[in-house]
């Protein structure tokens, strides 16, 4: 399986409009690849909170349809990163989007842990509440974004629910870093699978982002890792591990906790 993650600039200047025409162009250039990633909130920026509100667009907004488009042409199984949603009927949300190489949508994943304690995205935008896997011809994948690799929980729901791959777009900070890379090998260490984490570039709202896009192993193992700036990491690898992995080493057949509620005394 080969797998393009889009480490795209999200730089103060650059219009949303802008970006989005780049970032298709990006997309069609990854043709031949399997599955393509772009960031969290590479529209705006996940730290410019301001700009939330003033570029939230509908589920089927021009993001979306940009997206498809790139996807269909591409032939690409594409994880569009996530944007701002505005539904119409409740709050925005931070929501992930994925795409067949049709240009079909495949699933949608809002995002339930939102960063920020009491300001940013924690204020701003409502929690989703479902956990979301997406079936490829090789592997299934599992949609966590950002601030939710810091939840273990929410990975071991998923890898119960089919997951091999586990994808996770962010908007990390260049001051947390080390835990980013840290925490990627930790989750798939711990569920035996394959983690593409695709980070953003640049700075935005005066925050450096940290870059370092990765992909582990189901051993932890870095399979590669980007730089801190724009590039596209490009990286193959054989899905088939994780059955593998989880065959020899059969951590998770252990498990006790978590598996049946608790006896009450």
């Amino acid at each position: 399986m080969r797998a393009s993650v889009i480490q795209i600039a999200v730089d103060e200047g650059e219009s949303v409009e802008s970006r989005r025409r780049r970032a298709a162009s990006m997309v069609r250039d990854q043709a031949g690849a399997d599955l393509v990633v772009l960031p969290e909130l590479w529209t705006t920026g996940a730290f410019a909170y301001e700009e939330f509100g003033q570029e939230a667009e509908p589920l089927e907004g021009p993001t979306y349809e940009t997206m498809a488009k790139a996807a269909s042409d591409a032939g690409v199984w594409l994880h569009a990163g996530s944007i701002p949603e505005r539904d119409p009927e409740g709050p925005l949300y931070n929501t992930s989007l994925v795409f067949s190489p049709a240009g079909d949508l495949a699933a949608v994943y809002r995002k339930i842990h939102r960063f920020g304690f009491d300001k940013g995205e924690a204020v701003l935008m409502g929690a989703g509440a479902e956990l979301v896997t997406v079936r490829l011809p090789s592997t299934t994948l599992g949609l966590g974004t950002c601030y939710d690799l810091r939840f273990p929980e929410l990975f071991r729901g998923l890898v119960d629910a089919g997951a091999e791959t586990l994808v996770v777009p962010a908007g990390w900070p260049e001051r947390r870093r080390a835990h980013w890379t840290l925490l990627a090998q930790a989750r798939a260490v711990e569920n035996q699978s394959f983690v593409v984490a695709c980070g953003t570039a640049g700075t935005h709202a005066g925050v450096p982002q940290a870059g370092h896009s990765i992909v582990v192993d189901p051993w932890g193992e870095v399979l590669a890792q980007a730089g801190a700036g724009e590039e596209v990491l490009t990286v193959e690898f054989d899905p088939g591990k994780v059955a593998t992995t989880r065959e020899q080493f059969p951590v998770l057949k252990d498990r006790v906790l978590g598996l049946q509620p608790p006896r009450r005394p």
